[in-house]
């Protein structure tokens, strides 16, 4: 007796919160347009690369949320044709550009504010702290918003990140002008710009890690296969469970797959039932793929299933 099946369960959630998570990263855009333009200007006029750094981090982080908005539009599309999943995995794919993109810029920053510390130009701390203080109101604003989204998304988590470390630059930034005001010790500028790199690599990191997970179908962070397997042994009546199979589509979309081998006396579909909702309450894993067989039918040789084969004569 074979039954192999699927549990689609009501209630989950492939595209979290999209319309809600529109409206929130559309605001956080806005806000990163208006004020990047005026850094950009005073950052020329004050010399200064900690502010050019900043002004050029919000236009990444521009980026990264419009980039977000057109996957998240893209993941929204129901699955037609080949694309059986439809195009949920293109929000993997930003948060995969927008980690490339954190660590593109570290470096840049890295090799400039280097050659700063060696050459360190007049920089008019008077002007680097007031923009930064006004770049922390706003890149907070702006980040709240983001974070007001579902950051399961790891769409959404890339551009919480781009913006998360531009409030610490700004931080950096209002400190480093603060340094150069008081003391004339210019060279805070570009400490500041290093300090910035090294969160950006580290936001980066995260995003490229999280990202790769889902493209190689590891195991959703989180979750234990082992314990897994060890529940699915523990069901009564199972004998043994193959072929165990845990997985991501995309941010929020768990699969599994199975094959479990039940004693002779079972009701496969009963038990295809238990283990469908046990997964489910206790993992949070809403698609499985459940192949429930007799212990005894899988001794049995597939070749015989299929009748004697006709001997090709020689």
């Amino acid at each position: 007796m074979h039954d192999h099946d699927h549990d689609h369960a009501g209630g989950h959630s492939h595209a979290i919160g999209a319309d809600a998570d529109r409206r929130w990263l559309i605001g956080a855009l806005s806000l990163i347009l208006a004020f990047m333009a005026g850094e950009v200007v005073v950052g020329l006029i004050a010399r200064s690369l900690a502010l050019l750094s900043d002004a050029a981090h919000m236009l990444t982080d521009a980026a990264a949320i419009v980039l977000a908005l057109i996957a998240m539009r893209l993941a929204a599309r129901p699955a037609k044709g080949n694309f059986t999943y439809g195009l949920r995995r293109v929000e993997i794919l930003s948060a995969q550009l927008n980690g490339v993109t954190l660590w593109a810029l570290a470096i840049v920053f890295v090799v400039e504010a280097i050659d700063r510390f060696r050459n360190p130009p007049d920089v008019s701390g008077g002007l680097v702290l007031a923009t930064a203080v006004v770049g922390i109101g706003v890149n907070a604003l702006a980040t709240w918003c983001v974070s007001r989204a579902d950051r399961r998304s790891l769409n959404v988590e890339g551009a919480f990140q781009h913006l998360l470390t531009d409030l610490f630059a700004f931080v950096a930034t209002a400190v480093a002008g603060a340094i150069v005001l008081f003391t004339g010790w210019a060279r805070a500028d570009a400490v500041a710009t290093l300090l910035v790199a090294l969160s950006m690599a580290w936001a980066g990191w995260g995003l490229l890690r999280d990202s790769w997970r889902v493209f190689l179908e590891a195991a959703p962070r989180g979750l234990d296969v082992a314990a897994i397997d060890g529940d699915l042994h523990a069901v009564d009546g199972v004998v043994d469970v193959h072929d165990l199979h845990v997985w991501e589509v995309t941010s929020g979309f768990p699969n599994l797959s199975a094959h479990l081998l039940l004693a002779s006396d079972q009701d496969c579909h009963a038990r295809r039932e238990q283990i469908a909702a046990l997964l489910a309450e206790r993992y949070g894993i809403q698609h499985t793929t459940l192949q429930v067989d007799h212990a005894q039918a899988s001794l049995i040789d597939p070749a015989e299933l299929r009748g004697p084969r006709t001997q090709t004569p020689h």
